[in-house]
């Protein structure tokens, strides 16, 4: 007997679309099946693997027979007091590692909990373009009302707050801000916070700062939880996919008041059952990586790379501001390119190189393209020299 289904995905999914490099890697994976050989200079993956104690924390802990049960939904205190403790060295921020912190799987987790947690149908959420685009999509999935607020390369991708004072705000309960900024390279300063923290205090709107690329080309490390006062209004996600090699890990941390960390607790709390105790000892000894180790892979290897991302933007004609931080290089285009995606797909067509269009982040990154220094000094060179012919 036949049946008539009539079963359709919920109203929400409307809203969103697969991710970008979800389709666009499904791509060169095809290309690379056919023998094209594409070198992807798309994705912010570290290439290299986290340091050896780290490895070897994992292995150690993993042979252990009680180690492979559920654990803890706020993690093991000594994951805890690592990350405080690493705060402390690294950002001279105070955390109460019982009551302000709350590990994640990965920081991309913390954004939809964190929205789960504050935002109702309807409630404004602050969204900045350019910008990663997760904000938006998980804004959406919750049922918010997005406002997108604009970064200007003539005011250092930094907020106007002028022109943010000039929306109603009433409704609005969270604003969504990235620094060291990605995928602009822009760096964070004390005053920038410190207007952040007083904006949010203002309008009464959470401020959650996503602080994941700090360490890569930058010895300034700021957190917005320096600014006196910023717990009250503030929430910054950390990772330790980008700082230390771990991205398939999923480690990641959020901070903030007591308060602010149970409600977050309880949503995290009903969809998860914690993470595996073999790689919270891993990270663990991660957060006590010397600081030879963050100079020698979070500035020394990058920095050489990055000497090889400036040659391509350089060869392509695009134009960037060398004073970027982070895993990318963030270059706008010429002018004879109607979009950043006609550069892009020229260069992947007919170099095969994969680099990401800026329109993904917001239509003010259509005419900017970005390079991941997540390949080796080879594969760069080799992207330059296929480039060098495409020109």
């Amino acid at each position: 007997m036949n049946y008539q289904l009539n079963i359709v995905p919920a109203e929400r999914l409307n809203s969103v679309s697969e991710y970008y490099f979800s389709t666009k890697l499904k791509e060169v994976a095809e290309m690379n099946a056919r023998g094209l050989n594409v070198i992807s200079l798309g994705i912010g993956s570290p290439d290299l693997p986290p340091s050896q104690q780290t490895i070897d924390a994992l292995s150690k802990s993993a042979a252990e027979p009680t180690a492979h049960g559920y654990q803890p939904y706020i993690g093991i205190p000594e994951l805890r007091n690592a990350f405080a403790d690493f705060y402390k060295k690294w950002f001279s921020v105070d955390l109460n590692p019982a009551s302000e912190i709350q590990p994640l799987i990965g920081s991309k987790e913390g954004i939809l909990h964190i929205s789960m947690a504050f935002i109702n149908h309807g409630d404004g959420v602050l969204v900045p373009n350019p910008g990663y685009p997760t904000y938006s999509s998980v804004s959406n999935l919750v049922q918010a009302n997005v406002i997108s607020y604009d970064l200007d390369e003539n005011n250092n991708w930094e907020p106007n707050f002028e022109a943010l004072e000039q929306n109603d705000l009433s409704n609005v309960k969270l604003m969504w801000v990235n620094y060291p900024n990605m995928p602009t390279g822009a760096s964070a300063t004390v005053e920038l916070f410190e207007k952040l923290v007083a904006f949010g205090k203002k309008y009464n709107i959470v401020i959650c700062n996503d602080n994941p690329y700090s360490f890569i080309l930058n010895n300034k490390h700021l957190s917005i939880l320096q600014v006196e006062g910023a717990k009250d209004i503030c929430i910054e996600l950390n990772s330790m996919s980008k700082s230390h090699n771990m991205p398939g890990w999923r480690m990641g941390m959020l901070a903030s008041n007591a308060q602010f960390v149970q409600w977050i607790l309880k949503v995290k709390s009903n969809i998860d059952s914690g993470q595996f105790k073999p790689m919270q000892v891993a990270a663990v000894a991660a957060l006590n990586n010397s600081d030879e180790w963050h100079n020698e892979m979070n500035i020394n290897l990058y920095r050489s790379r990055r000497n090889k991302a400036e040659a391509i933007m350089t060869q392509l004609g695009c134009t960037f501001d060398p004073k970027q931080v982070g895993m990318f290089l963030w270059g706008k285009i010429p002018e004879k390119y109607t979009d950043s995606a006609e550069l892009a797909d020229k260069i992947l067509y007919q170099a095969k190189v994969f680099i990401t269009p800026g329109f993904i982040f917001g239509d003010k990154g259509t005419r900017y393209i970005r390079i991941s220094l997540c390949a080796n000094e080879n594969m760069l060179q080799q992207a330059l020299e296929r480039i060098k012919e495409m020109c």
